[in-house]
């Protein structure tokens, strides 16, 4: 049985699965973390890995490695391709005056949707590369090429060839690259930066790109952190993973590119050829965290009081905006309790409308999904939330979709692991690994409509209230 080994470097460590390559099944395992903030120098990505392999009982018996990461990262080289400065992660903010400068000079949000697929926000590549250029001058003007956390680590990985590569759906979340074409937009790089600079090169998912040094493995091109997920997960056109962590993201396998003008949806390439339109919230399994705190009981007993409840919460509603909302975009929004009645308002309503409001909100985000052109058969649901019974039932019904919950797993890492099986067996496409373990839940009623009309009746409301301010 050859092994393969996968990694996911995120933004707070580096897990490591080595995979039996024919079954999928794991055989070994590490993890190292990442010092906290929100710029790191990759250096520190390196030693986490070593570290995170050495745990994992090292890669001398792997065929094959491939790498996830987070996206968006900001590492910029020099001529000598030594790191010019700490790199930016996804999470760093500093650049949102960027992200509305860039939007204004091509012409607004329609532009860049028709031109890259996506509309600068905070996140992207793109507008750090403007911060870098506004702020910090002397290095931008070093900066020679630009490149992403898990190409970075792909490169040091095989020894610091003389190419650095990425794949497509990395490249997708960067601002200029394009999904939909296949190509970069260097004009938009050197908009953004102030000058021309080399990119890597966009392999394809299933190609050798180097080997590992002094090793007798080869590398896979490796992915973006939603993409890797959403291959160890198996998902195809018509599957959705929605993942509960601190904030939630919806992301649809589609046949056709994604291009919302409106922001909501980042057309992302996925890592198997297809497409991955993104929508991220930024309220999820905080939600919950806050409603069983102003109950008083753990998550296990919110659980049980939302599904004594019945669907609809008798006219309760949580619009669980606690730190406004990124979909739709309501920066300065706030949570709302409404339909409150003496009735009514019971620790189980409240428990019920809590799950109700945080699905939702995610099923605002499905529905841009859909407006976009994906179709959506089933929900894989991942994430710490998943775990609640009544996340998973009540999810089911406001959706009106079945969900499927996998067992635990590292699925990036997981999904890297795949990769680096396929390019082992090019001809025969991602290995069909078994996934052991997921349970079925389908709607047992029909009310999702009904909680679905009533919840945008209340969001609406709070979008009249936030106007008046």
């Amino acid at each position: 049985m050859p092994l393969v080994a996968g990694v996911d470097s995120s933004t707070q460590s580096c897990k490591v699965l080595v995979v039996d390559a024919d079954t999928g099944d794991v055989v070994r395992r590490g993890r190292a973390s990442h010092p906290d903030g929100t710029e790191i120098h990759p250096d520190r990505w390196w030693d986490a890995l070593l570290t995170a392999v050495a745990d994992a009982g090292g890669l001398d018996d792997v065929a094959a490695v491939s790498v996830g990461g987070q996206q968006h990262g900001m590492v910029a080289l020099d001529d000598a391709r030594e790191v010019v400065r700490p790199a930016l992660l996804w999470n760093d903010t500093r650049s949102a005056p960027a992200a509305g400068d860039l939007t204004a000079e091509l012409g607004g949000p329609e532009v860049w949707a028709r031109e890259v697929g996506l509309v600068p926000v905070a996140s992207f590549t793109i507008t750090k590369l403007r911060w870098l250029a506004d702020h910090e001058p002397e290095a931008a003007a070093r900066t020679s090429s630009v490149c992403l956390p898990h190409d970075w680590l792909t490169w040091r990985l095989a020894g610091s060839p003389a190419e650095i590569v990425t794949d497509r759906s990395d490249a997708s979340g960067t601002g200029y690259w394009s999904a939909a074409t296949g190509s970069y937009r260097p004009d938009l790089l050197a908009r953004a930066l102030g000058h021309p600079a080399e990119t890597p090169r966009v392999a394809a998912p299933d190609e050798v790109v180097g080997t590992g040094a002094d090793r007798d493995w080869v590398l896979g091109a490796g992915c973006g952190d939603n993409a890797g997920a959403a291959l160890g997960l198996g998902a195809g056109p018509g599957d959705v993973v929605v993942s509960l962590g601190t904030s939630g993201v919806v992301t649809a396998v589609s046949l056709v590119p994604a291009a919302d003008a409106s922001g909501a949806v980042a057309g992302f390439a996925d890592a198997s050829g297809h497409f991955l339109p993104l929508v991220a919230t930024l309220n999820a399994a905080q939600v919950l965290d806050v409603t069983a705190r102003l109950l008083g009981v753990d998550h296990a007993g919110l659980s049980d009081l939302a599904l004594s409840a019945p669907p609809g919460s008798e006219g309760v509603v949580l619009v669980p905006y606690l730190q406004g909302e990124r979909t739709p975009d309501r920066p300065d929004a706030t949570g709302s309790f409404l339909g409150l009645t003496l009735a009514g308002t019971t620790p189980a309503n409240l428990a019920r409308a809590a799950v109700e409001g945080l699905w939702c909100g995610l099923a605002d985000g499905l529905a841009a999904l859909r407006a976009q052109g994906a179709t959506v058969e089933r929900v894989l649901l991942v994430g710490g939330a998943a775990a609640s019974p009544a996340v998973r039932l009540i999810g089911a019904e406001v959706l009106g979709v079945t969900i499927d919950v996998p067992a635990p797993e590292e699925y990036v890492a997981l999904g890297a692991a795949r990769q680096a099986a396929w390019v082992l067996d090019p001809a025969s496409g991602p290995p069909a690994w078994e996934s052991g373990g997921a349970t079925r839940h389908v709607p047992q009623t029909d009310a999702g409509p009904a909680v679905r009309a009533r919840y945008a009746e209340a969001r609406d409301l709070t979008l009249v209230r936030l106007t008046k301010r």
